[in-house]
């Protein structure tokens, strides 16, 4: 039954083709004009899957519960030192909170007024009476330097150490490493070379660790899922202000980005970077194959005005169905130009072959018809069947390019079997005078025919030598491997995320109450898969009376040094002489001392400053710089 109603459409066709090219035009404009006009992408991956799923619905659970977590942009700053990243951090977070239209939210995780208030809190027993002690020993030093926080202060703080050791009080061996921390940052900045100097460093004893060179700021754009890049505005925003605030040069310091929103949008800018060039090859590798395949300029139009017309009838249709496209529906145009084509190719490779045994056209058409109708007809409805069977699934993305897809190959199926004969009737190509094939590929096939058992036989045994191999593959469940790892975004987030505190790898759990919750964190704090648990309680120090009671016992020893108003800038000629001074206190003491690591330290540092001090007055102030600023931090 299908045959002949396929045949008698192409004949109809033939026989009034530009009544079927006129309906066609004003199919095509028509569709046109509606995709022109309703044409919209949405860009966000969340609604790629189904909120449905019982997963998702816990997943947006913890979103509405906790939705300063959604949508992020994670700045990482790093710098050399503890006090230069703090410093560049802090000040790229204030200019972003200016930027009430491109962010909804910005936030240092660890860098809030909560966290510099009871921070000591947190820390140990023993590690707050270290802490604690160190600060109440050094009470002097940092007096001098709160009351002057120059390099005269510095200088003249150095010189009551060098006091302590004339009296017995220190030794010049235990001032070693303030000494050569303080000469390592002044050679370099004599050497014009980037210095660094952290107070931080000085007063652990010990070097900062990788987590303690790196700030994050946690970010909330305001997204536009109306473009291929939501982030894009906010992320160009974030570089913008850093280069504003010249964090490189001030503080050292760089800024990469990472989280859901740049990683997703690199992502997307890679797909639209390659766009123009993959339309440009797909155009051109399908007018290839037409060549190859048609060896007619006026079949080949008339092939792409008929490919050209099932794709704007299949967008409009598409955008009717599904008002937005997603980032994997919108592939249905690739598919469409891919596969839809085939059927056109199929039907006009017969009708050379049968133009070349008829010489009428509409005759040559109706034999074409009845050759190829059906096995077109089961063809198309394979591949839209295979594309429909997307529709089940909860991944509404890859859903719905099935939707589209799959009326795009009925869509294709049917130009082919009307715009197609009807093109070719007014277009009327010449007939064929030779049969259709190519002569020199003809012994291949005749080896092939002839060779047909061995060859079959051979790829048999192939395939079953290497099914043992199939023991050795491996599946890739890790969604991050899918991108490239050459990004910033990804790569930053590949360096992080061993970092238990950044919690890339966390899962979370919501509890009804804080006691459901600590409840539940005892019993998975014992599993052997999991390295730590955090609760809202976390938050709350243990510890708390003895540990202020040392903490009110320090305050009592630094409160007036540390509320003191500091002195007036002094003038370089004060600072000089200051550093000169300095100097030769040290060369007393080394001579003093004799030989040994302090007294090595001290002819060096004693060389550095006299050396500063005849330098010129840039110089002192990129000193002043690499100490002073540091210490406000």
């Amino acid at each position: 039954m299908l045959k002949p109603i396929i045949v008698a459409v192409v004949r109809s066709c033939t026989r009034y083709p530009w009544w079927i090219i006129a309906v066609a035009c004003v199919l095509t404009l028509g569709s046109g004009v509606y995709a022109a006009r309703h044409f919209a992408i949405n860009t966000n991956i969340e609604n790629l899957i189904s909120s449905d799923l019982p997963w998702r619905q816990r997943e947006l659970a913890l979103e509405r519960a906790f939705p300063q977590r959604t949508d992020l942009i994670l700045a990482v700053v790093q710098a050399p030192t503890p006090e230069l990243a703090q410093a560049a951090s802090r000040a790229l977070t204030e200019r972003l909170r200016t930027q009430e239209a491109l962010f909804r939210r910005v936030r240092q995780p660890g860098g809030s007024d909560f966290f510099r208030q009871n921070a000591l809190l947190f820390a140990s027993i023993d590690d707050v009476r270290e802490t604690t002690d160190g600060l109440t020993q050094v009470q002097p030093f940092i007096e001098q330097l709160a009351g002057d926080p120059s390099l005269r202060g510095l200088s003249q703080a150095l010189s009551a150490g060098l006091m302590g050791v004339q009296y017995g009080q220190l030794t010049l061996d235990g001032m070693a490493r303030v000494m050569s921390a303080g000469t390592g940052a002044i050679e370099d900045l004599l050497a014009e070379r980037p210095a660094r100097f952290s107070w931080r460093e000085l007063l652990s004893g010990e070097d900062a660790k990788p987590s303690d060179l790196r700030q994050f700021i946690e970010i909330q754009p305001v997204l536009d899922f109306s473009v291929i890049e939501p982030g894009k505005g906010a992320t160009d925003a974030i570089r913008e202000a850093a280069a504003d605030l010249d964090l490189g040069g001030r503080y050292q310091a760089n800024v990469r980005l990472t989280g859901p929103v740049p990683i997703a949008d690199e992502e997307f800018a890679s797909v639209k970077e390659g766009a123009l060039v993959n339309a440009i090859a797909t155009i051109a590798i399908v007018l290839v194959i037409l060549w190859l395949a048609l060896r007619s300029p006026k079949i080949i139009l008339a092939v792409f005005l008929n490919l050209i017309a099932g794709l704007m009838i299949t967008a409009a249709l598409g955008l009717m169905i599904v008002g937005a496209l997603n980032l994997i529906s919108v592939a249905f145009a690739v598919l469409f130009v891919g596969l839809g084509v085939d059927f056109a190719i199929q039907f006009s490779v017969r009708y050379r072959s049968e133009r070349h045994e008829e010489e009428q056209l509409d005759a040559a058409l109706t034999r074409t018809a009845r050759s190829v109708g059906v096995p077109l007809t089961l063809a198309a409805a394979a591949v839209a069947a295979g594309f429909l069977s997307f529709l089940p699934t909860e991944y509404r993305g890859v859903a719905e390019l099935g939707e589209i897809a799959g009326l795009g190959m009925l869509i294709a199926f049917g130009t082919t079997i009307t715009l197609l004969p009807a093109l070719l009737t007014v277009l009327d190509p010449p007939g064929e005078p030779r049969p259709l094939g190519y002569a020199a590929l003809a012994p291949i096939d005749r080896f092939l025919e002839r060779r047909r058992i061995p060859i079959i036989v051979g790829t048999g045994l192939v395939v079953i030598a290497g099914l043992p191999l199939l023991l050795l593959l491996r599946f890739d469940f890790n969604p991050i491997n899918l991108r490239n790892p050459n990004t910033e975004s990804v790569a930053t987030f590949l360096d992080l995320r061993g970092d238990p505190n950044l919690g890339a790898n966390a899962v979370n759990l919501v509890t009804p109450a804080v006691t459901g919750a600590r409840e539940a964190a005892e019993r998975l704090a014992q599993l052997p898969e999991v390295e730590g648990v955090r609760t809202l309680a976390s938050f709350v120090p243990g510890e708390q009376q003895p540990k202020l009671a040392l903490i009110a016992h320090t305050d009592a020893a630094l409160d007036r040094a540390l509320r003191a108003r500091p002195a007036l800038a002094p003038a370089d000629a004060e600072t000089v002489a200051a550093l000169r001074q300095t100097a030769d206190r040290l060369r007393g003491a080394a001579d003093a001392a004799g030989k040994g690591q302090g007294a090595d330290a001290a002819r060096r540092l004693a060389a550095d400053l006299s050396q500063l001090a005849d330098s010129p007055p840039r110089l002192r102030e990129q000193a002043r710089a690499v100490f002073i600023d540091p210490l406000q931090t």
